[in-house]
């Protein structure tokens, strides 16, 4: 008896082996099984053998998680097959704000001083933190919430209509940055203090038009490290 399994109209996969995962409260094992077949019944599996890091780098690069080999530049934090995290250095940077409101219109298309970002892609979401600092932070760096509207509590960005990068890998992280900016900012993304500035989100950019310098003392703590953000984005 043969088993076969037919995706689209020109790939048919056998079923070859079968892994069998024991699990004994938070402690696990798995076993790597032969499918062995009958003439005239169901197939059974073969004798098990422990599971090796070589067949799960195999496993993992048939189902499209291979990761391929590249130089990662000194802004980038954190790579695994599902995540890139990287900070940029604070610097002037265009605004646009689409709320259609007239105090709103007011601010749009200037430029900006910005703090210094923490940028992470995890899947195809996008999630930004601020920087107190101008420096590259450490796994233990207390991160800041990014002062801007379609970002919520947790940094996960609501992209919209915003023309992001088909891939994602270190090239291509300066266009992840150039989309999340040439969007506008439309509005506030949940429960989220942006900023400390007494006047609020429009307060604080309407105070730093023609300013040198982003003011950290406005940033928000986000409650989290660097380390915690970049694990717990993916548990969300």
């Amino acid at each position: 008896m043969n088993i076969h399994v037919r995706i689209g109209d020109n790939r048919s996969f056998a079923l070859k082996q079968a892994v069998l995962l024991y699990q004994d409260g938070n402690r696990a094992f798995a076993t790597l099984h032969e499918v062995q077949g009958r003439q005239d019944g169901a197939p059974y599996l073969g004798t098990g053998q422990s599971v090796t890091t070589g067949f799960l780098e195999k496993l993992a690069a048939g189902l499209g998680a291979s990761l391929a080999a590249e130089v990662l530049p000194e802004r980038v934090l954190a790579r695994t097959p599902e995540m890139i995290a990287w900070w940029s250095s604070a610097q002037h940077r265009l605004m646009f704000f689409g709320d259609g409101n007239k105090e709103t219109a007011k601010l749009n298309g200037k430029m900006y001083p910005h703090p210094a970002l923490v940028f992470m892609i995890h899947g195809r979401e996008l999630f930004v933190r601020a920087l107190a600092e101008n420096r590259r932070p450490a796994a233990d760096t207390r991160l800041k919430s990014a002062p801007y509207w379609n970002t919520d509590a947790h940094g996960r960005v609501c992209l919209g209509s915003m023309r992001v990068p088909e891939e994602v890998s270190a090239s291509s992280l300066s266009g992840w940055e150039h989309a999340y900016f040439a969007s506008e900012f439309t509005h506030p993304s949940g429960a989220v203090q942006l900023t400390t500035h007494p006047g609020g989100f429009l307060g604080l950019w309407s105070s730093l038009v023609g300013r040198r310098r982003f003011p950290a003392k406005f940033l928000a703590d986000a409650n989290e490290t660097l380390q915690e953000f970049v694990q717990k984005r993916g548990e969300q």
